[in-house]
């Protein structure tokens, strides 16, 4: 087969047209069910009931947020997570640089080594069991630190950063040691603004792991009053409808629940899912710039 310079041949063009019909109907199956499930929070009770595709309501009604919202279930859940999820990540970000940059010195004793042993956090864990009897004898029981301290340093995270910094220039933070700079006035005064990408991107990470997180919570905290909005979330969509008795649900003039159990599910699901997606956009032009070159070098 002849080769035009500056022109696709045909296996080429076959393989962008099958890529893009992949990547086509891969987002449907992503996106529809996020629609479906917007459309039904957004429903009458009757529209919600109707039978067939949902891809947006039919019947507009915000009764089902309304219901949600009157719940201070929610709004407990948000708060705690809000709380988990602004601290969690901080701390988070400060420790996982902190680790990284002595890790990325050349001239670190048996950098080697420390880098061996945190790896292999990534491939063994001590277990659930080993973890909850920790968790206890620390006295971390039912509060909230939990879920922050046992997840401070993430280690495939920490080697990402690692790996960013290996990536810096050196002339830059050796002409600023000669000036006299320290360690620690070379990191946050020179490094961390180079790094902007990856700091982003682990921020990103790292929030959204702590807003979906729910299983920590389940397992180490028993207050209703410190749970987060995942426990929450899945009291009401899994648990059923003992959870449905504390919405004020209504009644219209013909005795029809104005917000059914399903409305009920979806309203949550969006007030859950939402916030965290519109953190995305502002973070994503760091995120690929931030990931390829945290993953090159090392």
């Amino acid at each position: 087969m002849s080769l035009t310079i500056g022109k696709k041949s045909i296996g080429e063009k076959v393989f962008d047209t099958a890529n893009v019909v992949f990547l086509i109907l891969f987002s449907i199956t992503a996106v529809y069910p996020f629609l479906n499930v917007m459309s039904v929070s957004f429903s009458t009770s009757s529209a919600a009931n109707a039978y067939g595709l949902k891809l947006w309501p039919q019947e507009v009604s915000l009764d089902g947020y309304q219901a949600v919202f009157a719940n201070k279930l929610i709004w407990t859940g948000y708060y705690n997570t809000i709380f988990r999820t602004v601290l969690g990540t901080f701390l988070n970000v400060i420790f996982s640089v902190m680790c990284a940059y002595p890790l990325s010195k050349k001239y670190l004793p048996h950098r080697n080594l420390f880098t061996a042993f945190i790896v292999f956090t990534m491939f063994f864990s001590g277990g659930l069991i080993p973890n909850y009897l920790l968790i206890k004898e620390l006295g971390l029981l039912d509060s909230r630190w939990s879920l922050i301290l046992p997840g401070l340093i993430a280690a495939f995270t920490m080697i990402i950063v690692r790996n960013y910094f290996m990536s810096l220039p050196e002339e830059v933070e050796e002409s600023a040691r000669i000036d006299g700079a320290n360690d620690m006035r070379i990191l946050f005064s020179i490094v961390l603004p180079m790094s902007m990408p990856i700091i982003a991107t682990i921020s990103l990470w790292y929030a959204v792991a702590h807003w979906n997180a729910w299983f920590d919570s389940l397992l180490y905290i028993s207050d209703p009053n410190k749970a987060v909005l995942g426990n929450v979330l899945r009291k009401i969509v899994i648990e059923g409808s003992s959870q449905f008795q504390q919405f004020d649900q209504g009644f219209n003039q013909n005795g029809q629940a104005t917000v059914t159990p399903d409305i009920i599910k979806a309203a949550t699901i969006m007030v859950a899912t939402v916030p965290i997606i519109c953190v995305y956009p502002f973070v994503q032009k760091y995120f690929v710039k931030g990931v390829i070159v945290g993953s090159l070098k090392g």
